[in-house]
């Protein structure tokens, strides 16, 4: 009897289909930042906070060392959306903060009024060497 083969999927099919719905996400973000959010629809995006081109200050940073969700519901500015990513404007103890999320860092999208949510698994970030000066 002949052992089974092992299937290699090389059209990475699991990478596709998570590209994909990060696009949802890319378009609910390009609508809010064009029309506003139309009712109660708001927002809880998680991201890994030291994946690669994820920019947040350092006191953000310091807070939350490996991931942070962030609410998109009244209090936001600047929302402004690319293909790779989206940047916006919060307000963390009363101190305006610019954030830069590529679409890739995220691993949750959760708008509690539609009761929707994606889950996404992502590549850990690298760990920074802790011994620097």
């Amino acid at each position: 009897m002949s052992e089974p083969t092992m299937i290699i999927d090389q059209m990475d099919y699991a990478g596709l289909t998570q590209n994909a719905l990060r696009g949802v996400i890319r378009e609910a973000l390009r609508r809010a930042a064009d029309e506003g959010l139309p009712g109660e629809h708001h927002f809880y995006i998680t991201f890994l906070t030291r994946a690669n081109g994820v920019s947040i200050p350092a006191d953000l940073l310091a807070r939350y060392p490996y991931d942070i969700t962030i609410v998109l519901q009244h209090q936001y500015q600047d929302l402004r959306v690319a293909d790779d990513f989206f940047r916006v404007t919060l307000t963390f103890g009363g101190a305006p903060k610019i954030l830069t999320v590529p679409f890739a860092a995220i691993t949750r999208f959760h708008d509690p009024y539609a009761q929707f949510m994606l889950e996404f698994e992502a590549e850990e970030p690298v760990a920074e060497d802790e011994d620097e000066p």
